[in-house]
């Protein structure tokens, strides 16, 4: 009996270590919803980091990494709440890299993620709301507020000689949000925005609301919506009216499905995506390319950099516990330190196993300000030949 007892507290013993060495980190996109088509891609980003983890050897004293996958569907809180809380307490997840959007973002950060002490990076939640949320320093984003996309969309159109535009945007707190913040930013530089008008996801037909803004007119029409919904919805619609031939496209309507659907129906239709030129994004873009991951699309440097951050800021806070590398994420995100680019991930944790002081740029030249989201860069993308080019950043 004493030998068996022996045993099975080796055996314990061993499970628990064996469960120490595995580091568990959640990614909950919309992998069904209004941005279903973009969400595969960003989410083999944040895999592609942990991957390049696990496989140094060198968090934590060689843990590895394992990905786990939520849906937040983009759109459905409780829903999106449900499987973050199953990420949590079944799957065991020491931190998220999510969510996706800002309404579901915002829902599992108040409803899980704060009442369990677990740290959140979104890629992609822009929600200016976002900035000032008490989340008890648990929450980050890697992608810029809307409030700065606002501001670019205004500085672009001026440029363009487009002295009026009329708005539509999906009824969720990142359309709200993005169309009040562009509206701000292009009356202050003396744009008429001739009407606003929301919509909402998943409708077959959207003549009344392109009624209301042909009716208000415009030299061209803002769409903050989601590219494999509504805004798609508004454009078609649009189109077969003849309303309107020019759709600035915020960052929501960005993805091959767009251009799939339209081609050179909405050439010299331009926008904005989170996105720069810096070294960064070619190194990512090679790191990618030999494990199969197309890191061209929308916010997929950004999940890969999310990932990336949380298990840098572990090896600088030596713990996997939220409680402890919530400290870390901005001290390993900014100067001063040792600069920290795609593919070099093992260098980093080695750097900080060490005592040394790194600053991650990643893929999308990471700078986190004030709350702890990104300062923000943009490429400025038009439509030519019914594919999206990148034309500038900034």
């Amino acid at each position: 009996m004493k030998l068996l007892l022996t045993t099975i507290s080796a055996l314990v013993v061993a499970a628990s270590a064996q469960a120490a060495d595995q580091v568990k980190i959640g990614v909950i996109f919309g992998f069904t919803g209004p941005i279903e088509t973009l969400t595969p891609a960003m989410a083999a980003g944040a895999e592609l980091a942990a991957q390049e983890v696990s496989d140094s050897g060198m968090l934590l004293g060689g843990a590895t990494v394992a990905a786990v996958r939520g849906d937040s569907t983009c759109i459905d809180s409780a829903a999106a709440t449900s499987a973050a809380e199953n990420l949590i307490t079944v799957d065991k997840v020491n931190a998220i890299v999510g969510a996706d959007c800002s309404g579901v973002t915002g829902a599992i950060l108040q409803s899980v993620a704060i009442p369990n002490g677990v740290v959140m990076i979104s890629p992609s939640a822009t929600s200016p709301g976002l900035s000032t949320v008490e989340d008890n320093g648990l929450f980050f984003r890697t992608a810029p507020s809307d409030a700065r996309q606002g501001q670019v969309l205004s500085d672009v159109i001026m440029e363009r000689g487009i002295e009026s535009v009329a708005v539509t945007y999906t009824n969720n707190d990142y359309g709200k949000g993005l169309a009040d913040s562009f509206e701000s930013a292009y009356t202050a530089a003396g744009g008429t925005v001739t009407a606003s008008v929301a919509h909402e996801d998943g409708k077959g037909d959207y003549s009344a609301e392109i009624a209301s803004l042909d009716a208000a007119g415009g030299d061209a029409l803002v769409v903050a919506g989601y590219v494999d919904q509504g805004g798609q919805g508004i454009i078609r619609a649009s189109l077969d009216s003849g309303s309107f031939d020019i759709f600035v496209l915020p960052d929501g309507m960005h993805g091959d499905s767009l251009t799939d659907a339209f081609g050179s129906e909405i050439d010299g239709s331009f926008g904005t995506l989170p996105g720069t030129d810096s070294p960064g994004a070619s190194m990512l873009a090679d790191v990618a390319g030999a494990a199969e991951v197309d890191a061209s699309g929308p916010f997929v440097k950004e999940s890969y950099d999310a990932a990336a951050l949380l298990l840098l800021a572990m090896q600088a806070a030596n713990s996997s516990a939220s409680a402890d590398l919530m400290n870390k994420v901005m001290d390993v995100a900014n100067a001063p330190g040792e600069q920290i680019f795609p593919g070099e991930l093992a260098k980093g944790l080695e750097l900080l196993a060490a005592g040394a002081e790194i600053d991650y740029v990643g893929g999308s030249a990471v700078e986190l300000i004030g709350p702890g989201e990104s300062a923000g860069n943009y490429a400025i993308k038009e439509i030519q030949n019914g594919e999206f080019v990148t034309v500038e950043f900034r």
